[in-house]
């Protein structure tokens, strides 16, 4: 492919957010599309749909990640990847990962609209349960591709109904045949929204993470007097 500098269809790319934004729309201008809910697979069905529009592989592995792939001129090449994922808390913002998989699509339809045919494959990448809003467990999906925790205890996780991780993927059709496990690739990349203001301050449109915020989770039994915090 050519090393000139091409351009994305910006408004298609705003278009396309702005669609995937009306499934889980929020009255104050949000989404809530928790994880592996009738409201994910829609946005899951809608994103399946738009990748085989344009001719993308795509499949779907045995704890809901998706991958649409894009093949390259050298097939023996490994593959870059890019993605984020769909899911959202439950007054998610409605480009919080949305933006990383729609972003990816735009570079694919780019892509195809410049019949650009890259040395690599591409794959798109939306991952299961990154936000843990509904089962407890962020970054779910990839922690298991990962090998971070088993699939068998990803599956054993339980929401406030006691509806399971395994349940549901059964339940929307999204427990793909493909195992969960890690392939060699190239190189990842993520485009995500600004969780801050000093891109906006500095008059900045990108900057390039070098570090986040680690999390710990604690479990805490509290045992006393339930009271008034001034008695």
């Amino acid at each position: 492919m050519s090393g000139t500098n091409q351009r994305i269809d910006g408004k298609r790319l705003w278009d396309s957010l702005m669609t995937m934004a009306e499934i889980g729309a929020t009255p104050k201008g949000g989404v809530k599309r928790l994880t592996l809910t009738d409201v994910d697979k829609a946005g899951r069905d809608r994103f399946r749909g738009w990748c085989e529009a344009l001719g993308l592989t795509v499949r779907v592995d045995s704890i809901g990640n998706m991958f649409a792939r894009r093949e390259g001129r050298d097939p023996k090449r490994l593959p870059v990847l890019l993605g984020s994922h769909l899911d959202s808390q439950p007054t998610g913002g409605k480009f919080d990962g949305a933006l990383g998989v729609i972003a990816g699509l735009e570079v694919m339809r780019s892509l195809n609209d410049l019949n650009i045919v890259t040395e690599a494959p591409i794959e798109l990448v939306n991952w299961t349960d990154e936000e843990g809003s509904r089962f407890g467990h962020s970054l779910m999906g990839s922690g298991v591709w990962a090998g971070i925790y088993t699939q068998e205890k990803a599956y054993s996780l339980r929401d406030v109904d006691g509806v399971s991780v395994g349940e549901a993927l059964d339940q929307i059709g999204y427990k793909g045949p493909h195992k969960a496990a890690p392939f060699p690739a190239d190189a990842y990349f993520e485009l995500h929204i600004e969780q801050g203001p000093i891109l906006e301050r500095e008059g900045k449109q990108i900057g390039v993470v070098t570090g986040a915020q680690a999390q710990v989770w604690y479990d805490a039994v509290i045992i006393g007097q339930d009271s008034h915090a001034g008695t």
